[in-house]
């Protein structure tokens, strides 16, 4: 009878067990002690959302698929590569579901960037455009390190702002100001130091231009001068416009090696 009674209850717990894996990714189980421990990394990341739980759920198995795929490349980051990583990341205390879960995310994203650096950046060409586009989204979000000389029109009536002509150079412009009555403020400063409003009004202003008027202000750029950490900022803004690119196949790749992949839900809350 105590044979039988320790069968039964062996049965029960496995039965509990079984009933917490949600899903299946080639083979690969996720639980929702899983999912939970992965949505509290997230929070821990500042990551909050009514939907992490989904989120969660999703970014795991994404995980298996780009490590299964990483692996035809013999592309395979160990516990111990995710650990050098782990340490910088200050999550603080981590309980060893959600230190195996952040080693699934963080061995995942080394693996993907691996196939990506092989197979898909060497595939990529980037256009004078494409680079513009990536010069112009730093501008506005960082600045570059360039000084710049600026004249600064603020209250300016309409009728003012029609008669201001291109000038030679940042003197004339002045002037041309002060002749018309108004009241240019000259400074000087790095492009990163201005404020966001500013940065996006001076994307592809060309010098010794005026911009149009707005929140009742002109701007003119004098001149720009590059600082000494400019000095590879070119190439650092066309590896960038290249990754992006190469990030929008390789999401596109994943996309379809998600479809490939032998995934089985077994929890109807969660959905790809």
């Amino acid at each position: 009878m105590k044979k039988v009674f320790i069968l039964f209850l062996f049965f029960i717990v496995s039965q509990v067990n079984a009933a917490t894996v949600v899903a299946t990714v080639n083979g690969n189980p996720i639980t929702d002690t899983d999912i939970t421990a992965r949505t509290e990394l997230m929070s821990r990341q500042g990551i909050t959302s009514t939907t992490n739980r989904q989120t969660a759920f999703r970014n795991i198995v994404d995980d298996y698929v780009k490590l299964n795929y990483a692996a035809n490349f013999n592309i395979k980051p160990t516990d111990n590569d995710a650990d050098k990583e782990l340490k910088n990341m200050k999550l603080g205390d981590i309980d060893s579901t959600m230190r195996s879960m952040a080693r699934l995310a963080i061995r995942s994203d080394i693996a993907w960037g691996v196939v990506m650096s092989r197979t898909v950046v060497p595939t990529i060409d980037v256009s004078d455009e494409d680079i513009k586009t990536e010069r112009n989204d730093l501008i506005r979000e960082r600045g570059l390190p360039i000084e710049m000389e600026i004249i600064r029109l603020i209250d300016v009536p309409g009728d003012i702002a029609k008669k201001l002509s291109k000038p030679n150079n940042c003197e004339k412009a002045i002037k041309m100001v002060e002749d018309l009555g108004g009241y240019p403020q000259k400074f000087t400063a790095m492009q990163y130091e201005l404020s966001a409003d500013i940065r996006e009004r001076i994307v592809n202003l060309p010098l010794l231009t005026w911009s149009n008027i707005k929140d009742n202000s002109m701007l003119l750029i004098c001149s720009e001068k590059k600082s000494k950490e400019y000095k590879n900022l070119d190439d650092i803004i066309k590896q960038n416009a290249i990754y992006r690119k190469a990030s929008f196949v390789a999401d596109q790749q994943l996309k379809q090696l998600r479809r490939k992949a032998v995934i089985i839900i077994n929890d109807d809350r969660y959905k790809l």
